[in-house]
């Protein structure tokens, strides 16, 4: 092995010590909105970047899984709400399959969210009024793209955001596409993960119960 290799080798050796804040039973909310409400301020407050970023996992028609990053753009007590275009990969898949699983992994914190449920298209109305609300640049952008498809180059894609651009020049408001829209994950568990010392970690998951409460389970590291 060449001494190239080494960094490599010491990054992959790494261990870091999580710390001694923890989570008990005692510091949790009522339910799981509400305590992901609290850390989500808490990862804004300490400048956590992009808070509300989630790594969202899905599975293709042909049951292969898929993951990637996506904004959460909505959250209350019917769950965690995205936008994206309803015929991208992941639009496909979860109009195919709706199971879900999302992590919110706040790193510097030592800190992740873990959501597992069903994602369903949101109403047409609150797609309507999250896409009023986005940039002009974004919409123009939304109408620009067919998400996950390919295209030859950098250049065809700039050039359908200047048709695009032109089309809607004249127009003071751009009207969302049909094809694009928002998606809520009603979740059925949700783990709250705190890194402890020792990789004794604090796992407390609230699982969903059939009168639409939620027991609160401590889980092994």
């Amino acid at each position: 092995m060449t001494s190239t290799a080494d960094p490599l080798a010491n990054v992959l050796r790494t261990h870091t010590d999580y710390g001694a804040e923890k989570l008990e039973e005692a510091d949790l909310a009522d339910d799981p909105f509400a305590q992901f409400a609290a850390w989500l301020a808490e990862a804004a407050e300490r400048e956590v970047y992009e808070p509300n970023a989630m790594v969202l996992g899905t599975i293709d028609p042909d049951g292969s899984p898929s993951i990637r990053t996506v904004l959460l753009r909505g959250i209350d007590d019917r769950g965690f709400s995205f936008y994206t275009d309803y015929t991208s990969r992941k639009g496909r898949a979860l109009l195919a399959n709706p199971a879900v699983s999302a992590v919110f992994p706040w790193y510097t914190l030592h800190r992740q969210v873990i959501v597992f449920g069903e994602a369903h298209q949101v109403e047409a109305e609150d797609s309507d009024a999250y896409f009023a609300a986005r940039p002009r640049g974004a919409q123009v952008a939304a109408w620009s793209s067919n998400q996950s498809q390919a295209i030859a180059s950098r250049d065809a894609l700039e050039q359908k955001v200047r048709d695009a651009d032109a089309r809607f020049a004249d127009e003071p408001e751009i009207a969302r596409p049909e094809r694009w829209g928002g998606f809520r994950i009603a979740p059925r568990r949700v783990e709250f993960w705190q890194g402890r010392t020792s990789r004794l970690h604090d796992r407390l998951v609230f699982i969903r119960q059939p009168d639409d409460g939620w027991k609160v389970e401590r889980l092994q590291p």
